[in-house]
């Protein structure tokens, strides 16, 4: 029954997944189907809508009800699939297969039609070709995300449509005037294009587009525009978006009035702090800021721009790039601390510079650079952070140094952004006007521009999110928490039948699972480092014994509290992680009986992990993510998270749970390096770049989990739901974290468990009011402003001059054993360390490969001239040392990190131990290639 039906739907299938989308002929489904695959279909066409409607076809293909066919034709036509109802009712396809090079053309010009396009306007002219419900779910998403998603959507439904479109589509763009959009489709519009390269001789094409430099979320007038002469190849050209070209007719750039105001007072050339929220577009003001410095002064204009991370870096220098690739006679390039250049050539040969703070601090301090000199322009992105011993202060301290010093001097003008000066304590808002004049100072500025004549139309582009809080119940009981406490209980009476643990740290009333419980660990492990009894071999056993036991603490710690914030599954599977690697290191007694204490619990853990109670704060985060998605699956949400565990820990759970499983979480951590067995080593830039463009496909990740890295500077896609998982910190992060959510209607809640938490958040939102009144009051009596700058710059030069008095103690000449941190086996002398590049510290004793074990380096790679080739391990107890590498032409050299040893003075006996090699007390040598010969540096042993 049905054959000659179901033949020719097999036969002209792939006409049909190219058009239809099942949920819009739920009615059909729901009538025909069974439950399991009506939730697959809908299910799959999240992902891919093709997938879906062939998934559809197949199963329609099984149908043996009578009447199904018609049933189909009938919900076609309702559903106002008028196109595909009559190919199918003839079995004719030709109106379909015409619209395939239409198709085409779209996939091609897609990435630069969508910027190009405001799909509200043409809406109204497109009824014959868009369906109704169509129009409402682009009107849905134009107010949620922005023109920009709603053009692509507008471009998805016409891909997918099934009435003749193009010519419709044309008339539109020319009945509204979008002439740019027009000649994307009609590229031999103007007959006075000329083409001057050979592909676009080939083609016949040229194309005139807008380039817009925009944030996420803005209006569809973008934030800067230009007209720009390119051709249709170079913009299509490895799927790229609106590529910038040269043009001698490009129009003037065009500010917002809000920016305007912004740029006012830097324009003039005054030294200026702009102030103003996330998402209004200060990067873009900065540009407007930095290309009318170089007009001011052409040919003598050095411009550098610094960003506070790598990341931001990254971002920020393609916008300049962007920016200034139409003209030719503006040189810009980049730098950052992965990078081994000479920033004076550098400088010498560009206009502008874009680069890390600590690259400019290297610079000046090893002479590279002479002075602030050189540059004409300092623009300081995140300029909050110019406090204590951030780059930035140091890079201001030697410009008010120059300053202050009572000689002529030429320095450069300088422009901080930033979304909130709240920096500091503060109590009211006499203290917060401190805080304010102190930055003012410190970046040598009595202006601070805010936006207050056009604060209307800053606020119809700006959306603050509406804030609210969840304070949840903690867990009513938990068996978990128990049992990890009566294990580290029991460490506890070990440690102590070994030594006296609590002389080792002054930290009481420490409860288990707290940030307070790690400060003391802390403090017991460095005591045992330093510990000096009678006999050598007992202190040696004494040390390894209580840096295994407070390791151990430690973890138990860590598993308690993710378990406060995650699932105890996830606690578990950290602790047995670490057990593992315990075992596959130094396993000896101590560990022994360590690890036997988690093996007699680990039935009863597991049980827990599968069948305990659900944490309370991931039901109620389950319940928020639920009702959001349930009244808008459009939501985008940023969840807010403090450690890279729990970012790891949340994907899991989203990913585990049948009800979110379709959001598709992606994480976006930092770059650091310490490793972790739940999260690795942080992330790269392409990694970070590939989760933001996922984040922003309407087919692909639905929410971000992130830690503090996206909170400053990062560019986060618009969205509309901003969670804050226990995630608090003071007035300026909140404000950052905040201004991710940049739709309208946009809304952020604060969840935790913690009173003090919520009150502290509470406190910020007053304390944000108390800044703006602060700012206000500063700008309203720009004599009080001066006269506080001006005296915090000459105190501050005071101790300036104080501290520089002060002579360094000199490192003293000494015999030195390194020994190691865990069980205190010697390792190396002090003499045989030499230091390479000022930062690696090298041992000389090839003697050292006899106490150490080396294993393959899982990430080898190469940085200064240096290549990390292997892992290095204590041979005793397999405490990490530092690794093996090669320099030049030279082999195995083992580079070793100070704060895995202890310094004993080999006279005096007595022990230190250092986090940092700066802070050593002991003179060491250069490292000399002299040194290293066939006989003192032959094949290790």
């Amino acid at each position: 029954m049905y054959e000659l039906e179901k033949e020719n739907l097999r036969r002209f299938s792939g006409y049909i997944v190219q058009v239809l989308r099942p949920s819009y002929i739920r009615v059909f489904l729901t009538a025909y189907l069974d439950e399991e695959s009506i939730e697959r279909i809908l299910s799959e066409e999240k992902s891919s809508v093709s997938s879906a409607a062939q998934m559809l076809l197949e199963r329609m293909w099984q149908l043996e009800e009578a009447g199904w066919f018609q049933a189909f034709l009938d919900t076609l036509h309702h559903s106002e699939y008028t196109g595909l109802y009559a190919a199918v009712s003839k079995w004719d396809f030709k109106e379909l297969d015409d619209l395939q090079p239409f198709r085409r053309l779209l996939d091609r010009i897609e990435p630069s039609i969508t910027k190009n396009m405001k799909p509200r306007e043409l809406l109204a002219h497109m009824s014959d070709c868009i369906t109704q419900r169509e129009c409402e779910e682009i009107r849905a998403v134009e107010d949620q995300s922005g023109c920009v998603a709603a053009s692509e959507r507008l471009v998805a439904s016409l891909r997918r449509s099934d009435k003749p479109w193009f010519k419709v589509l044309k008339m539109a763009l020319d009945t509204c005037s979008q002439k740019l959009a027009l000649q994307l489709l009609e590229p031999n519009t103007d007959e006075s294009e000329k083409c001057v390269s050979d592909d676009e001789e080939n083609m016949g094409t040229m194309a005139t587009v807008r380039f817009e430099y925009r944030e996420e979320g803005e209006s569809d007038e973008g934030l800067l525009k230009s007209i720009n002469e390119i051709s249709l190849t170079d913009r299509l050209s490895e799927g790229a978006g609106v590529v910038a070209g040269v043009s001698e007719r490009a129009e003037e750039r065009k500010l917002r009035e809000y920016q305007k105001e912004l740029a006012t007072a830097a324009f003039s050339g005054q030294n200026t702090i702009i102030c103003a929220p996330t998402g209004c577009g200060k990067t873009i003001v900065a540009l407007a800021i930095c290309e009318h410095h170089l007009k001011k002064f052409p040919g003598k204009a050095k411009v550098v721009f610094m960003a506070t991370k790598v990341e931001v870096y990254e971002q920020q220098y393609k916008l300049f790039i962007e920016h200034f690739s139409k003209d030719p006679d503006v040189r810009v390039t980049g730098v950052c601390g992965e990078m081994e250049v000479c920033l004076r050539t550098v400088v010498e040969s560009n206009d502008v510079v874009v680069l890390t703070p600590q690259c400019l601090v290297n610079a000046l301090q090893d002479g590279q650079l002479e002075s602030l000199q050189v540059f004409t322009l300092l623009l300081l992105d995140e300029c909050h952070n110019t406090t204590g011993k951030h780059p930035y202060n140091n890079i201001m301290n030697r410009y008010l140094d120059i300053k202050l010093a009572g000689t002529a001097h030429t320095l450069p003008q300088v422009v901080g952004l930033t979304a909130s000066v709240g920096i500091g304590s503060f109590k009211n808002q006499q203290e917060a006007e401190i805080n304010i004049c102190q930055l003012c100072a410190n970046l040598d500025t009595r202006v601070i521009a805010t936006v207050t004549t056009h604060i209307d139309e800053l606020r119809s582009y700006v959306h603050i999110p509406e804030k609210d809080f969840f304070e949840v119940a903690p867990r009513t009981s938990d068996p978990f928490i128990r049992i990890m406490s009566n294990i580290m209980s029991n460490i506890e009476e070990l440690a102590k039948k070994v030594y006296n643990i609590e002389t080792l740290s002054p930290i009481v009333n420490r409860d288990y699972g707290s940030q307070k419980y790690e400060q003391w660990i802390v403090a017991v492990q460095k005591g045992c480092k330093l510990l000096q009894l009678d006999d050598p071999e007992q202190e040696r056993r004494v040390c390894r014994a209580l840096f295994n036991y407070t390791e151990h603490l430690r973890k138990y710690n860590d598993a308690l509290i993710i378990n406060e914030d995650a699932r105890t599954k996830d606690a578990l599977d950290y602790l047995q992680a670490f057990i593992e690697q315990v075992r596959k290191a130094g396993y000896d007694d101590t560990e022994r009986k360590l690890t036997a204490f988690f093996d007699a619990q680990r039935d009863q853990l597991q049980h827990l992990a599968t069948e305990g109670q659900e944490n309370p704060k991931l039901q109620e985060l389950r319940f928020i993510l639920e009702e959001e998605y349930r009244n808008n699956d459009q939501t985008r949400t940023v969840l807010f998270v403090r450690t890279r565990a729990l970012a790891d820990a949340l994907k899991k759970w989203i990913d585990e749970t049948d009800s979110l499983r379709f959001l598709k979480p992606g994480v976006l951590i930092g770059r650091g390096r310490k490793s972790s067995q739940l999260v690795g080593s942080g992330m790269t830039l392409t990694s970070q770049k590939g989760v933001l463009d996922s984040f922003k496909s309407s087919d692909q990740n639905k929410i971000l989990i992130a830690t503090s890295v996206a909170d400053e500077g990062i560019d986060i896609p618009t969205c509309n739901l901003v969670l804050m998982y226990e995630y608090v910190g003071n007035v300026v992060k909140m404000v950052q974290v905040r201004g991710r959510g940049r739709a309208a209607g946009s809304r952020c809640f604060l969840i935790s468990s913690r009173k003090e938490r919520i009150e502290k958040e509470r406190q910020n939102m007053q304390r944000e009011k108390v800044v703006e009144k602060a700012i206000a009051s500063l700008q309203s009596s720009p004599e009080k402003l001066q006269a506080k700058v001006d005296l915090f710059q000459k105190n501050d030069k005071i101790k300036r001059h104080y501290m520089s008095l002060s002579p360094e103690k000199p490192r003293v000449v000494g015999s030195y054993k390194l020994l190691c941190a865990k069980c205190e086996k010697f390792a190396c002398f002090s003499h045989d360390l030499r230091v390479l590049k000022e930062c690696h510290h090298i041992v000389l004793d090839r003697s050292v490969f006899q106490r150490c074990a080396t294993e393959p380096h899982h990430n080898p790679k190469s940085f200064g001239g240096i290549t990390k080739t292997q892992k290095m391990y204590c041979k005793e107890c397999k405490h990490d040392w530092g690794i093996i590498a090669s320099y030049l032409s030279i082999r195995d050299l083992p580079i070793v990190k100070i704060d895995s040893f202890v310094i004993q003075n080999v006279e005096t006996l007595q022990k230190q131990w250092y986090r940092k090699w700066r802070d050593v007390t002991f003179a060491m040598q250069e490292f000399d290639l002299t040194e290293i010969t066939p006989e003192s540096w032959g094949e290790r042993e």
